[in-house]
């Protein structure tokens, strides 16, 4: 019984040894969502000596422009975190939307994100459910809930997305603001890929 114990132990470990562990939680190790090109499984990077490198490790940008952004860039706008984006990313009623500069966005995004620069969010609408109107849009009915991100929290590119938003008619309610953006996506070592 012994020699059975010990040769299943010997199998047991390198396994063990070898296995993913830097989970997304506990219960989770990754999650796969559709995209443009298909469908892209998003983990965490299993390299526990990994780093970040290049502008995502800088601290420190000179304010204006990188100032710390709130929590809630208007009023009626959801904050979320990761755990909430990646469940947006499962759910057809809600739109990922990457409110960076396309070159930003191009470099590398959240698979499943569709880049709609900050610049063009008040002139997109059309494309969320919203309908031209001779003063800009009505938008009723059934629209997505959005969920805008950009490149940290102290980046304002998707807060302006969201007042532009709101200001020519979408619902604050249909809003939801990952602050964290793309430095703690990176910062947590989840899976990036070009943008589109």
């Amino acid at each position: 019984m012994r020699s059975l114990v010990a040769a299943t132990l010997a199998v047991c470990i390198p396994f063990a040894a070898g296995a993913d562990t830097v989970g997304i939680t506990p219960d989770i190790m990754s999650v796969t969502v559709e995209t443009g090109s298909g469908p892209v499984e998003i983990m965490r990077n299993q390299d526990t000596g990994n780093r970040l490198e290049g502008d995502w490790t800088l601290t420190s940008r000179d304010c204006p422009n990188f100032c710390i952004q709130p929590m809630i860039p208007a009023e009626g706008v959801t904050p979320v975190g990761e755990l909430e984006v990646l469940a947006a990313l499962q759910d057809p009623g809600f739109v990922l939307i990457d409110g960076r500069v396309r070159p930003d966005h191009e470099a590398g995004t959240i698979p499943g994100a569709i880049s709609v620069p900050y610049t063009e969010a008040a002139d997109r609408l059309g494309e969320l459910g919203c309908e031209v109107d001779f003063d800009g849009w009505i938008c009723e009915g059934d629209l997505p809930t959005v969920v805008l991100f950009c490149n940290g929290p102290w980046c304002g590119q998707s807060p302006t997305a969201a007042r532009r938003m709101i200001e020519a008619g979408f619902p604050a309610e249909n809003i939801q603001y990952y602050r964290g953006g793309m430095q703690n996506w990176r910062m947590l070592g989840l899976t990036v890929v070009p943008g589109t």
